[in-house]
């Protein structure tokens, strides 16, 4: 059994998709206390089953960017404006206790390389780590994914769909389980998809920024940015696949007492760096990681190019989102992201022969909600 605590407060989202500016300070839900709870799972059981309060429901789960530089596997941020939905909805055609995946759609070929084995599909994972803790056993559950983000990209396509799943399955048995519980249902789907690693699942389903403080017991800390502050995430993801395995098989199994001293006052100015909002301050620490990037970027045809391209048109720092291949940089102004993605798009495109897309995203300060829902 776990001790957890802070309870679920997601709030209900009128509009089909969460638009771009849906970051106003009077939607951030959480605050920055730790959030602890050890690793069992389920991390509790209800004694009594709750009835739905929902017939179907809608929820979404934002795009990450986990490791932010020397912040390996400890630091993550949520973005706004893209990510994964789940539609799910009490089917009297699926068994009592179960859930049946229905249909996989979204970009890129995700309908062809996602299994609808609910046991092998980390929203399906997600799903039936929370109908447990909730000890459904007389209702079963229909669930469609709608992919907002493409496999392998290093924006945390995995835990966007596990945090969806949970966020709705939670929500329509009337919201009964913690934050930590279903970042918790979320670790559970990650580690049998890319690791045991919260910096994605933890920012989707939380918001904002993240640091894993520690992972047995599990204890989560929200950073609070300001919100008088203007955050641009440039976004550029180049047509090149990287397997969060594959990268992570890539690491150093050793490091130099001078590697770890430098990570960790890095590390350590990157979260001032976002409690102050300093986004220069930020974009160093960023840039900053000796250990992960340097094993990681020649696996990314043109990742050097890009990152000096990015710095040189303006961006505060850049690095490798996640395990890649999209790299990601910082600045404070959307119009001045959208001129730093172009020359980054050109830098792959010169140096590694990839055709590449930018994006200039705001920081996500909400995580997974509820998009919609029909009552009972």
């Amino acid at each position: 059994m776990a001790t957890c605590y802070h309870q679920s407060a997601f709030k209900l989202i009128s509009s089909a998709f969460p638009p771009s500016n849906f970051h106003k300070p009077n939607h951030s839900i959480y605050v920055s206390q730790p959030l602890r709870c050890n690793l069992s799972l389920p991390s509790k059981t209800l004694v009594t089953e709750p009835e739905p309060v929902f017939t179907s429901v809608k929820s979404f789960a934002p795009a990450t960017v986990a490791n932010l530089g020397p912040g390996f596997d400890f630091l993550g941020c949520a973005v706004d404006g893209i990510g994964d939905f789940v539609t799910l909805r009490v089917d009297p055609q699926v068994r009592p206790g179960e859930i049946s995946i229905s249909d996989i759609d979204g970009v890129g070929n995700s309908a062809k390389k996602l299994s609808k084995n609910p046991n092998w599909n980390c929203a399906g994972i997600a799903a039936i780590a929370v109908m447990k803790m909730l000890n459904i056993r007389s209702v079963g559950l229909s669930l469609s994914l709608h992919k907002g983000l493409p496999l392998g990209s290093g924006l945390g396509s995995s835990a966007a769909s596990a945090a969806a799943a949970a966020v709705a399955v939670n929500e329509i048995f009337g919201s009964h389980l913690s934050v930590s519980d279903l970042v918790l249902a979320g670790l559970e789907s990650e580690s049998k998809v890319s690791g045991y690693h919260a910096d994605n699942v933890a920012p989707a389903i939380m918001g904002g920024f993240v640091l894993i403080r520690s992972y047995d017991p599990l204890e989560l800390i929200q950073l609070k940015f300001p919100n008088e502050k203007d955050l641009f995430f440039v976004l550029v993801n180049p047509e090149f696949e990287a397997p969060t395995k594959k990268m992570r098989a890539a690491l150093p199994t050793e490091i130099t007492m001078s590697q770890h001293v430098w990570n960790s006052s890095q590390a350590g100015a990157l979260v001032a760096s976002v409690l102050q909002g300093d986004l220069k301050g930020l974009g160093v620490a960023l840039s900053s990681d000796k250990i992960v990037e340097p094993t990681r970027a020649p696996l990314i045809p043109g990742m050097e190019a890009v990152k000096k391209a990015a710095i040189e048109a303006g961006a505060f720092g850049c690095t490798i989102s996640g395990a890649g291949p999209t790299a990601v940089a910082i600045t404070d102004d959307e119009g001045k992201g959208r001129e730093i993605g172009d020359r980054m798009v050109d830098a792959f495109m010169k140096e590694g022969n990839l055709k590449a897309s930018p994006m200039v995203k705001r920081l996500d300060r909400v995580g997974a909600r509820l998009v919609s829902g029909i009552p009972r």
